[in-house]
């Protein structure tokens, strides 16, 4: 029982930050280079076009996008079609434990109490590059992190620097990014991109 608790305190510090601020990204096609004129317009669902948050979001895109050398064309016509997917999400707390009898140890979709007073969130954010020309997908990269701030806008910065952490990240297609902010609460700045192990 105490390993099982110890376990549960361990995942809470993590999520509350101890341990740092970190993202895990995952690419399909990785080693995929971007070839040609390396333009994008941004593809907006309805949804985003109605969101209050989705400017912001787009600013601080386009911001990370400039440093790779990605130029945005707004309605001229580009090489590129991106699209942009994120979502903020309650976060499953679960504790896995061997040597149960079946049915009696299974992970629970929710944390059955709120560890150190707050609930868990999952933050994804997708980037899909599609060639104009012949809709095909070029590349896709997603990062996800966790934390107990229910505000997408609060996750946004770290997710778009992990996302383009590399650009494009090359094989294999597990990373993980960790980073660090300033005291004063700037802008996040990546420490390392490392490979996860399998």
């Amino acid at each position: 029982m105490k390993a099982i608790l110890i376990c549960a305190v361990l995942a809470a510090a993590s999520l509350t930050g101890c341990a740092g601020l970190n993202a895990n990204v995952h690419t399909a096609n990785p080693s995929a280079a971007l070839q040609g004129e390396r333009t994008y317009t941004i593809a907006r669902m309805p949804s985003q076009d109605a969101g209050a948050d989705h400017p912001q979001f787009e600013t601080m895109l386009h911001d990370e996008l400039a440093k790779n050398g990605l130029v945005d064309t707004a309605d001229k016509p580009a090489h590129y079609l991106l699209s942009i997917a994120y979502a903020t999400r309650p976060a499953a707390v679960g504790v896995g434990t061997k040597d149960c009898a079946p049915g009696v140890c299974e992970r629970s979709p929710e944390a059955p109490f709120s560890l150190f007073g707050g609930r868990a969130y999952q933050h994804t954010l997708t980037l899909r590059f599609f060639e104009r020309s012949s809709g095909r997908e070029v590349y896709k990269v997603s990062a996800a992190s966790s934390d107990r701030d229910a505000d997408p806008l609060h996750a946004m910065p770290l997710l778009v620097k992990s996302a383009l952490a590399k650009f494009p990240f090359d094989a294999p297609p597990e990373w993980r990014v960790k980073l660090r902010t300033e005291k004063t609460g700037g802008v996040p700045e990546v420490v390392s991109v490392k490979p996860l192990q399998p």
